[in-house]
């Protein structure tokens, strides 16, 4: 299908990923079952301990209860900055979409802690499948793949590295769904749409009802030739919408407009922990009135090399690498960008790190600082490490702007790279090109 400049689409090269053969090679790897179980049963005891001896376990998952009891109560969802089911040690407002409190009732027949311990099984889980589908999604050849040893063996050993990622981590003990919302948003893109199915874009329209910003991945779709299931997956969103218009009007038609432009219910936007546009020219302008604009604009200017860069990868059968640029575009453009929606970072890493075997003499050392120096700045804990908060970031040294602003610049500083090293190589080709021929 063509793209919107009308020349054809590839689809990717690589094999098709057979989830099934994989669970099915999985089942009869006991060993492998219980080092992969290990943690998602540590945080289910975990969240029982916490219950009986009343810990404070997951803020972020106590406010999606207390919505969930909320909206089963009949009470308004956005009236106030609390909700009444709240504990004392989680008092936030709602800021999700109706959809979210309804997807979010199971968690309501459990007390706060055991549904922490539960969103936190679930949550590494995912983070194992989002692995397994980017090593499945690589397109190396078999030479290469031997590095790799087994698929199963190199999902465990990422797995359990990734714990130590800040956004990883962070989610985790916020109690936050990130990892689930990528989970989905991967195996749908990578997986269910390369199948031409009737499923494909439905799992990114629930993803984008739960928070909006996998709205993305619909252009995503479009922009790569699966127009069909682009109009799905926003055929789903604003189903599911429609369905709370019925179900809980004036929440419904209150957040859509009021509750989503109020930035203020979900936090400074200035604070370090915003690593997005917004975030960086509010703290580089002293938080001035056209900041948040100016924020949108450069969104805008980098929505041409990112739709490029993403429509290059797709074509060259890289669809890993498309999909990442689209999440990192998505971040960086989104109005909030907390550090824990950075968990992007995870087939960020695989795929560096898969690239490694194949660098020359020449490059490696290259690929190397490059993969290390990304996998320091998300296990850095830098954003931690700075005075922040209380408007401290408005008087940072040059220096703390720097590091404070390490997530963002990571994307750009990439992209920056490979189209520095694309033009040289074109330079090159056509230095020679020159030589070869006569005159």
């Amino acid at each position: 299908m063509p793209a919107a400049g009308g020349e054809p689409l590839s689809e990717p090269a690589h094999p098709r990923l057979a989830l099934r053969t994989s669970l099915a090679r999985l089942s009869v790897r006991p060993r492998s079952i219980l080092l992969l179980s290990l943690v998602p049963l540590l945080a289910l005891v975990l969240g029982v301990v916490g219950w009986l001896l009343d810990w404070r376990l997951g803020v972020d998952s106590a406010v999606y209860r207390a919505g969930a009891i909320t909206l089963l109560h009949g009470e308004p969802l956005y009236d106030a900055n609390t909700l009444p089911p709240e504990p004392w040690w989680a008092l936030l407002p709602f800021t999700y979409p109706p959809t979210a409190a309804l997807l979010f009732v199971p968690l309501a027949i459990l007390p706060v802690q055991i549904a922490w311990g539960v969103l936190t099984a679930i949550s590494v889980l995912a983070m194992a499948l989002v692995v397994r589908v980017a090593i499945g999604s690589l397109p190396t050849p078999p030479a290469v793949r031997r590095w790799w040893s087994s698929p199963a063996r190199a999902t465990l050993l990422f797995s359990l590295v990734m714990l130590g990622l800040e956004p990883v981590w962070r989610t985790i003990f916020l109690g936050q769904i990130n990892l689930i919302l990528m989970a989905v948003v991967v195996v749908d893109v990578l997986v269910v749409t390369t199948r031409n199915t009737r499923w494909g874009g439905v799992l990114v329209g629930i993803a984008s009802a739960v928070k909006l910003t996998p709205l993305v991945f619909v252009a995503h779709l479009f922009l790569t030739g699966r127009r069909r299931e682009a109009f799905r997956a926003f055929g789903v969103f604003l189903g599911l919408q429609l369905l709370m218009l019925a179900l809980i009007p004036g929440d419904t038609i209150r957040y859509w407009t009021k509750t989503i432009s109020d930035t203020g219910r979900i936090g400074p936007v200035h604070w370090a922990g915003n690593q997005s546009l917004n975030g960086l020219m509010n703290r580089l302008t002293d938080l001035a009135p056209w900041a948040s604009k100016a924020a949108l604009g450069v969104a805008a200017l980098l929505a041409i090399p990112a739709v490029w860069l993403m429509l290059r990868f797709h074509r060259r059968g890289q669809a890993l690498a498309a999909l990442l640029v689209t999440a990192f575009f998505g971040l960086l453009a989104s109005p909030i960008s907390w550090s824990h929606h950075w968990v992007w970072a995870v087939p960020l890493i695989v795929l560096l790190v898969s690239r490694l075997p194949q660098a020359t003499l020449a490059n490696a050392w290259k690929r190397w600082v490059a993969t290390g120096a990304v996998v320091a700045v998300f296990i850095s804990c830098v954003l931690l490490a700075l005075p922040n908060g209380r408007n401290i970031e408005l008087h940072w040294k040059f220096w703390q702007t720097v590091l404070g602003n390490a997530y963002i610049l990571t994307p750009l500083v990439l992209t920056v790279v490979l189209l520095t090293r694309w033009a040289l190589q074109r330079r090159r080709e056509r230095a020679r090109d020159d030589v070869a021929v006569p005159g």
